[in-house]
């Protein structure tokens, strides 16, 4: 193990250059798939004929697909369509679909747990079903969503590691690159790696659960 050689300087700020992109992905991929997710959640909470039942037919596909297949799909089939993008948008789009359907779950059962009392009363005051939703049942449904919901975001923030595949170049590319110099790097590198991953997914989990405790 050659702990001097794998951290010189130029090895550390590489591989930091591609947890930069696997933290970019992340966030855009977590913001888009939160707001597709809340669409297909509220879809089915409305129980909208037919409109409903394809879209639950969809999001139980999507989650029983593995998200390395989804990633393939997206950057090798749909070019055969003439839907090419860069790595980086394939990395976003198929992590964003895969996301969705989880996420789309944890929502609609937050929507679920509401008490149907509360429902009832803001129905009865002359509140919309959308008025409800927005000023009755989401608020409370979000605050039950965070511990569910920040696991889901920290599962995404990991299965980034998979775009590796399509050669993003991103946190475990980078380090592969690195590795590539010496087999003596390869546990060094690795351990980084590690120490990255635990320091932003520890400091979700904790930021998680403050904002639990103060709702």
């Amino acid at each position: 193990m050659d702990f001097i050689g794998a951290y010189s300087s130029d090895n550390v700020l590489y591989m930091l250059e591609g947890f930069l992109v696997t933290i970019g992905v992340a966030c855009i991929a977590i913001i888009l798939s939160f707001l597709v997710a809340c669409l297909l959640a509220v879809v089915r909470y409305a129980r909208i004929p037919v409109l409903s039942q394809c879209t639950a037919v969809l999001v139980e596909i999507i989650r029983n697909l593995p998200l390395l297949l989804i990633i393939f799909f997206v950057f090798f089939a749909l070019p055969q369509v003439g839907l090419k993008m860069s790595v980086f948008a394939a990395a976003i789009v198929a992590l964003t679909i895969f996301e969705a359907a989880m996420v789309s779950e944890i929502i609609r059962a937050g929507l679920m747990s509401i008490d149907k009392g509360q429902i009832e009363a803001a129905r009865s005051s002359g509140l919309s079903f959308i008025q409800t939703l927005r000023f009755v049942t989401m608020p409370q449904a979000l605050r039950r969503m965070i511990p569910p919901m920040v696991s889901q975001f920290i599962a995404l923030l990991k299965d980034t590691s998979l775009t590796v595949i399509i050669a993003l170049p991103e946190l475990m590319h980078n380090v592969q690159i690195v590795n590539g110099q010496s087999v003596n790097y390869i546990i060094p590198t690795y351990l980084f790696a590690a120490l990255l991953y635990f320091i932003v997914n520890y400091a979700l989990s904790m930021f998680a659960r403050r904002l639990e405790l103060r709702g």
